[in-house]
């Protein structure tokens, strides 16, 4: 498998070389970046309903997994984080490991997510930043100024080691399983570097847009490289697909995104384009950026609770597969209108060119696992077509 532990130890996100167009072989086919011994190209995943159904394919099953599954609900997963931080349970790979395998050995669900922070890369990287309980991500100090961001430090491809150990050690016990890796998107990342802690209104970054954009441009790709680096190790220590996450994109207009984010969104990606994995992208509250967010070039689309799966794929032209989007105050509502929910989302789900049924964001951290397991069991009883 190609590791990225290979590659020059110098590379920062401050001197990453624009990533090189995907090979293609003689017919112009464009050829997989990963190792031949990597899941997707070894035959342990390639068929499996997950990546069919990223792909526009016939899964032998309805594809489904849940956004923050690892984690949260699960007894034994606060059991093995208890006296544990968020972030250093994320950087030990042997429990990084298992926190992502106990939703897929308790509900049966298609694909494993990785367990992690969307803050990783900045801590990685040496950023001051801790998640506060209540609170969420907090910075040392702010990010504001041009001279803040020249001081940032940098990201290394040595620093991301215990993230590659912590695939390795999950895709191997997974077997046919895909594992997704992810990131944050650019501006969510920059969002909280701006802000310094989680915001309503995301209003600091949104005036830095305009105000002083040379420098919002310069923080978006410094976040799209840390991102894009994330993504790259991930994928290549045996990630099947990946997926972009923009928490806080649904704060912006048409406008601004497209002017303003879409490129280091565009960016991020760039980083792990010539692999062939299956890129996912989703954000919150984001029914007006779909196309937007399609354009920056991904597989699949994601679609929040907000708007229904048949008028995203109106939107969208019938391009690609789509992912979602139970609604998760539904989990704790009676079985009989949990079922008739999730039979319309699949219903509706049905028009795209393929469809993962997912949440329409995360896992509430009250809801009852065995809802969850019940949830994977109606779904794979419903026929394929």
């Amino acid at each position: 498998m190609t590791s990225s532990s290979a590659l020059p130890p110098s590379v920062s996100v401050n001197s990453v070389p624009a990533p090189s167009a995907p090979a293609q072989d003689v017919a112009g086919t464009a050829v997989s970046g990963l190792g031949e011994n990597h899941p997707l190209m070894d035959g342990r995943t390639a068929d499996s309903p997950l990546i069919q159904a990223y792909r526009g394919g016939a899964p032998s099953r309805r594809p489904v997994w849940f956004m923050r599954q690892a984690g949260r609900s699960l007894p034994e997963y606060l059991k093995v984080r208890e006296g544990i931080a968020m972030l250093d349970s994320c950087l030990r790979p042997e429990l990084a490991s298992e926190i992502t395998l106990q939703p897929v050995r308790r509900h049966d669900v298609d694909a494993a997510i990785f367990f992690s922070d969307i803050v990783i890369p900045l801590k990685l990287a040496g950023v001051g930043v801790d998640i506060v309980p209540g609170v969420g991500p907090v910075l040392d100090k702010p990010i504001r100024t041009a001279e803040d961001i020249a001081a940032l430090p940098k990201l290394s491809w040595e620093a991301l080691e215990p993230i590659r150990e912590a695939v390795r050690l999950t895709v191997a016990e997974l077997g046919t399983t895909p594992l997704i890796g992810f990131a944050g998107a650019p501006f969510t990342l920059a969002a909280y570097m701006v802000e310094g802690k989680p915001s309503r209104d995301h209003l600091g970054p949104r005036t830095m847009m305009h105000a002083d954009t040379d420098t919002w441009t310069a923080l978006a790709n410094w976040a799209a490289d840390a991102s894009g680096m994330f993504l790259q190790a991930q994928l290549e220590a045996g990630a099947s697909a990946a997926q972009l996450f923009d928490s806080w994109a649904g704060s912006l207009g048409l406008n601004d995104y497209s002017k303003y984010v879409a490129p280091a969104s565009s960016r991020a990606l760039d980083h792990v384009r010539h692999l062939g994995a299956p890129l996912v992208h989703f954000g919150t509250g984001t029914s007006e950026l779909l196309v937007a967010m399609r354009d920056v070039g991904v597989d699949v689309v994601g679609v929040d609770y907000r708007l229904p799966l048949d008028e995203a794929n109106r939107r969208l032209g019938g391009s690609v597969p789509l992912q979602g989007n139970i609604d998760p105050a539904l989990l704790s509502a009676p079985w009989e209108i949990l079922e008739a929910h999730v039979r319309g989302v699949i219903a509706a789900g049905s028009v795209a060119p393929g469809h993962v049924v997912n949440l329409g964001h995360g896992v509430p951290p009250e809801t009852d696992p065995a809802v969850l397991t019940r949830v994977v069991e109606l779904i794979h009883s419903i026929p394929v077509g």
